[in-house]
């Protein structure tokens, strides 16, 4: 399906990502940690709407 150098390129892609992501993440750490404080909650407010849609799906499924 993909050709050895498709392969080989998607590997060196996938891998400068991650560093470059992780660089760029901490370079802008303190940044991060001053701005988007309490941003936690946001995530666990979708997780649980997420739930809440899922279980309202199983329950009007019977």
């Amino acid at each position: 399906m993909f050709t050895t150098g498709q392969l080989i390129f998607a590997a060196f892609f996938v891998v400068a990502f991650v560093i470059a992501m992780y660089i760029a993440y901490g370079r802008d750490k303190s940044l991060h940690q001053k701005m988007y404080k309490g941003s936690y909650k946001v995530l666990i407010g979708f997780f649980l709407f997420i739930a809440v849609l899922f279980v309202i799906k199983v329950y009007l499924k019977r």
